[in-house]
This record gives C-alpha cells, sequence and structure tokens, in this order.
C-alpha cells in the first residue's frame, strides 16, 4: 500500500518535471529545424501541456486498462475548468477575448458534443479513435489560419531558444522519464484501486486527474499572479480540446475504451455540464468580459459537488 502510494507521488513530480523537459527538448529542435515560433508555439507547446495524460493514458492502454485513460482524460477535463480556472479566478480576474469567442469555445463545445455522440453506444473504437485524430489535424490547421490573419489576438508564447545538443539531451531524457513516471502512476494507480475495491476509472477521475492537472494548475496560478491573466482562460480551453482529441484516441487507437452507461452520464455528463457552465459564464452580456472571483467560487463549488456525488456514488 505505501509503496503504491510513493509510486504515485514520486511518479506524479518525475511526470511533471519531465513534461517540462520533454516540451523544452521538443521546442530546441523544432528550432534548429527551422520551424517559425509562432509555429512552435501552436503545435508543440499546445501539445505539450497535454503530455502527461497523453503519456499515462498510453501507459494505460498499452497495459489493459484504457478505463485508466478514460477517466484520466474526462478528470483531468473537469479539474482544468472547475478546480483550475476556479483557484486562478479567485487570483486575479481572467478576460475574454474576442478570439476565445469566436474560435476556442465554439471548437471546445464542437468537441465535446461530438464525441458524446461517439460514445452513445457506449464505446470509443478505433475508427472513432480516427474520427478524434482528423478533428484535431483540423482543428490545428484552422488555429493556426485564424492566428495567423489575426495576429492580435494570438497569445504571445515565450519560446527560448535553444543550443542543438542541449535540445537533444532535455528531449532524451524528457522522453525516457516521461514514460518511467507514466508506468509508475499507472502501476500505483491499479494497485491502490485493487486493494481497496474502486474501480480504475475512479482512480483515473480522481487521483491521476488531479495529478496530470498540476502542469496547469501551476501554470495558470503563476500567470495570473505575474499579471498574464489573459493566457490562462485560453490555455485551459486549448488543454481540454486536446485531452478529448488527442488523449482519448491515442488510448482508443492502442485499444478502445468500453464504458458503462452510469459512467457516460455520470462521469462525461458532469464534465459537459461543466463546460456548458464554463460557456455561460464566457458568454454572458455584460460591460467587462471576464471570470471573476464569483465565478471561481461557483466553479470550485462545481467541482466539490462532484466529487461529493463521485464519493456518495462509490461507497
Amino acid at each position: 500500500m505505501l509503496l503504491a502510494f510513493g509510486a504515485i507521488i514520486v511518479g506524479l513530480i518525475l511526470l511533471v518535471w519531465s513534461a517540462d523537459k520533454f516540451i523544452d527538448g521538443s521546442v530546441g529542435l523544432a528550432e534548429n529545424w527551422g520551424m517559425s515560433k509562432a509555429m512552435i508555439g501552436l503545435t508543440i507547446v499546445s501539445l505539450g501541456t497535454s503530455a502527461p495524460e497523453i503519456f499515462v493514458s498510453i501507459m494505460a492502454a498499452t497495459g489493459g486498462n484504457p478505463e485508466l485513460a478514460f477517466g484520466n482524460a474526462v478528470g483531468s477535463n473537469i479539474a482544468n475548468v472547475a478546480l483550475v480556472l476556479g483557484v486562478t479566478a479567485l487570483i486575479a480576474a481572467l478576460p475574454v477575448k474576442q478570439g476565445l469567442l469566436k474560435q476556442d469555445l465554439p471548437a471546445l463545445l464542437a468537441v465535446t458534443f461530438i464525441t458524446a455522440f461517439l460514445l452513445h453506444d457506449l464505446v470509443l473504437s478505433q475508427y472513432d479513435a480516427f474520427v478524434l485524430m482528423g478533428m484535431l489535424v483540423i482543428l490545428m490547421y484552422l488555429l493556426f489560419r485564424y492566428k495567423k490573419e489575426h495576429p492580435e489576438e494570438a497569445q504571445a508564447e515565450e519560446v527560448e531558444d535553444f543550443e542543438l545538443k542541449e535540445s537533444v539531451f532535455a528531449f532524451i531524457i524528457g522522453l525516457v522519464v516521461l514514460v518511467v513516471s507514466s508506468k509508475m502512476l499507472v502501476w500505483g494507480a491499479i494497485d491502490i484501486a485493487t486493494q481497496f475495491g474502486v474501480s480504475q476509472i475512479v482512480i483515473g477521475l480522481t487521483i491521476v486527474a488531479i495529478g496530470t492537472s498540476l502542469p496547469e494548475l501551476a501554470a495558470s496560478v503563476a500567470s495570473a499572479r505575474r499579471g498574464h491573466h489573459d493566457i490562462a482562460l485560453g490555455n485551459i480551453i486549448g488543454s481540454n480540446i486536446l485531452n478529448i482529441l488527442a488523449v482519448l484516441s491515442v488510448a482508443a487507437v492502442i485499444q478502445p475504451i468500453n464504458i458503462t452507461q452510469e459512467i457516460f452520464f455520470r462521469d462525461y455528463g458532469a464534465m459537459t455540464a461543466i463546460t456548458l457552465v464554463l460557456a455561460f459564464f464566457i458568454i454572458l452580456p455584460r460591460k467587462v468580459k471576464q471570470l471573476a472571483r464569483l465565478e471561481g467560487v461557483l466553479l470550485l463549488l462545481c467541482y466539490a459537488a462532484y466529487m461529493t456525488m463521485l464519493y456518495l456514488k462509490t461507497t
């Protein structure tokens, strides 16, 4: 038991650290290969924020535990909106950009409902996974084109310069530690689920999901404290889109994900409901378009309500 908890804690610490290294190495390699900083920000940096979820899902699916991967993706999306944005909005009001209203939010809503349609038969098949991957490619193209046409609305990504040797080292170390830490985290989660008699999907929705959302929480809080309030909201919406399109699709390609009707309505339904709450807060007509402390408190209450419901349903 103690060994499993230790594996989860150490695994999460190494996962967060290695994700940063992996992103740094990937950015450095892309720069040295001549990719523009704008393209790096929109692809590698954006995808890199979901690296912990992606690697945990790969390890879970290859180990024959795709339900853990599903819980990780859905739980991370719930935590990102209700917990991460809730905490960040308490620190500082988050302004809503026009690009968020015109593109990011509609994309998140479309992805959420299309995936719900694919899940209505209670299985995310390999065919469904390729549909999600196709949507990811299309969305990345549309995003890049929109940002190119509206540079004034593009989020400024701070992309550092890296030497080639330094980039290769960071990429390899980050990748190796990502794989090892993901395996540790998955093993610890499965062991605890087995010993406590709790389903793996519940462990994925709680411990693993919160753990893999730590990079988003740390980045959003740091951005708010430094005055970069406009970055947090867009980053979370982008991360949630990637969690559905990249994390779920990668896991389902390896092994189809079967869920129960209860999981579909309780957990995916909760994720959809919290996403709609966020959308309501964003499009609410008012003089200053922002998520303020009141919205932050309400989002945190939503998260507390979901956790309470999950606890009552599983005990």
